[in-house]
């Protein structure tokens, strides 16, 4: 087998990195949840109203979006207000707009 090229190691990890945001992104509740987040933080309660889906849903799949680190939440008082992570977002925005900008090299 054939030891790869720089480019291609670089290339796999970077694909490596971004596969479980894109995952997290491909959810219809998760992406309507950052951008709705996009907009301004939101608590589960005000997401519940705005997005018209059930509580542990929505807690469900903040979780999910936490895990890959595409929001923060902070504690406010009992409850908790969800961000968007701007970086997060980001670095995978800027990686597939560059492959949409992208000419193929022979």
């Amino acid at each position: 087998m054939a030891t790869p090229s720089i480019a291609q190691s670089r290339s796999l990890k970077l694909a490596h990195s971004l596969v479980p945001v894109l995952k997290a992104i491909s959810d219809e509740y998760r992406l309507g949840i950052l951008l709705t987040l996009s907009e301004g933080s939101r608590t589960v309660i005000e997401l519940t109203d705005q997005l018209g889906i059930a509580q542990p849903l929505v807690s469900h799949h903040l979780k999910a979006l936490r895990e890959v680190g595409l929001i923060t939440v902070t504690p406010e008082g009992r409850s908790n207000r969800y961000s968007i992570c701007c970086d997060a977002v980001n670095e995978p925005i800027q990686l597939l707009s560059s492959l949409a900008s992208a000419s193929p090299r022979d």
